[in-house]
């Protein structure tokens, strides 16, 4: 999908070259490779360099068409173009620049990076909203209401708001998808408008939530719940992970919240109950990691949730902040093993809840709170998420400019569903332009993002 997003101009430039080269349509092209080099090398210092490679690329294209059909048979093989055909598949995520430098993949060698980014551009790529919000003209109520009507198509507004909150990804919700036609065509609409490839999510843990397979206008496997997958072993999780994963990618999805790996030991809890695997840790852990390899093996980033572990509490964070009174010991011996798992899966994403834990994070939710993120798994190597921000959890007691900011602090990379795009994104833009954030520490989440991106939006 979209090669070209992945693809430095650096590698078109002498590409070109070697296709005027050859050609034998127009005498004295092989002169024009060094001086495409030397455009290319001029062009990305300046602003605009990704919107340029939309341009560069069709004379790029031209070129080896036009040399094909005129070429003669020669016994030297064909220039071919670079794109990645290859499923992503669960490996080690390169690690931060601090640390050892994995062998190059073809993905990480064309992989976008923070460098390549307008501030602007950084800052949007740090948000995953629902598609409702790139409709500018809907007050946040609508937007966040489940049962009000959804943007189910893209519209040149939307595609005007994409350019001017250049959003990192959408996550698409009931109100959203209709059938499998109109879902498939709305995501491609999506990408094909992003100037950098989306994160295209949703809710789709198998149970009672499941956006697409819940819907009578799909014929998809439907499960009872993940407990009872949960209660036939991992084999089971992972068949289901393969499941939703293959379908999620014919539909063009590329990113699961799913899955749940919490512990389900409050039988008061009013939120997880049977959408955690187990009340067992262990038990739990396997499953989680199982599913999520299901999940990676079809090319979809699995998102363990709700990190540091909502299973023990007695609140729904959805309207308020929810309150776990575990010590530290206590959910290092539980909540956290299925994190611990999470951590030898490979590329990996970990959904952080509105959870206050009194000894830890005292009276903050630890979405905003930088011990709670600390004590987070392989954090390096895991793009850590917030829970929705637009949750009565946060609305309550933050503005939308707040909790985005706070989260960045704490040590979130993707801020989920602000309450509030335009504030949200304003005010992050703010933090860094003022030095409350600073750049480099924008950049940490950013490359994560990419890197990301690099394996499971190509």
């Amino acid at each position: 999908m979209m090669w070209w997003r992945n693809t430095e101009l650096g590698e078109l430039a002498p590409l070109a070259g070697s296709l005027f080269h050859t050609c034998p349509l127009i005498p004295g092209c092989n002169s024009l490779a060094p001086l495409l080099g030397i455009w290319y090398n001029e062009q990305k210092r300046q602003k605009g360099y990704l919107l340029m490679k939309k341009w560069f690329v069709w004379p790029v294209l031209l070129a080896g068409v036009l040399c094909a059909c005129g070429a003669q048979p020669t016994g030297q093989s064909a220039v071919t173009l670079p794109m990645n055909t290859e499923r992503p598949v669960v490996a080690d995520l390169p690690a931060d620049e601090a640390g050892p430098t994995p062998e190059p993949t073809p993905a990480a060698e064309t992989t976008l990076t923070a460098a390549d980014l307008t501030l602007e551009e950084k800052v949007g790529q740090l948000f995953i909203i629902r598609p409702d919000s790139l409709d500018l003209t809907l007050p946040q109520e609508q937007i966040d209401d489940a049962k009000a009507d959804g943007v189910t198509e893209l519209t040149d507004a939307m595609r005007d708001a994409l350019q001017k909150y250049p959003v990192g990804g959408v996550c698409q919700f009931g109100k959203n998808i209709v059938d499998p036609e109109q879902i498939t065509a709305f995501n491609a609409a999506l990408q094909e408008a992003s100037d950098i490839p989306l994160f295209i999510s949703v809710d789709e843990e198998g149970g009672a939530v499941a956006r697409l397979a819940n819907k009578d206008t799909f014929d998809l496997p439907r499960y009872e719940s993940a407990a009872a997958v949960g209660a036939e072993g991992a084999d089971a999780a992972c068949a289901m992970g393969q499941t939703i994963g293959g379908y999620l990618r014919t539909y063009g999805f590329n990113m699961d919240f799913a899955p749940d790996a919490d512990v389900n030991t409050n039988p008061d809890n009013p939120i997880i109950g049977t959408r955690a695997f187990s009340s067992d840790a262990a038990e739990a852990a396997d499953c989680a990691a199982a599913m999520a390899r299901g999940l990676a093996g079809e090319g979809i980033l699995p998102t363990f949730k709700h990190f540091p572990g909502h299973g023990d509490t007695a609140e729904d964070s959805h309207t308020g902040l929810a309150y776990s009174y575990r010590t530290v010991e206590e959910l290092t011996a539980c909540e956290l093993l299925p994190f611990e798992a999470a951590a030898e899966v490979g590329p990996r994403a970990v959904m952080v809840g509105h959870i206050v834990v009194p000894e830890l994070t005292g009276d903050l939710p630890a979405t905003l709170c930088a011990d709670a993120i600390a004590l987070m798994p392989d954090a390096e190597n895991t793009l850590i998420v917030t829970d929705s921000l637009a949750m009565g959890a946060i609305t309550d007691s933050y503005t939308p400019g707040e909790a985005a900011v706070q989260a960045l602090q704490a040590g979130c990379d993707v801020l989920l569903m602000p309450d509030g795009l335009a504030d949200a994104y304003d005010a992050v833009l703010a933090a860094v332009q003022n030095g409350t954030l600073s750049e480099d520490r924008l950049d940490r989440s950013v490359n994560k993002i990419l890197r990301m991106k690099a394996q499971f939006c190509a």
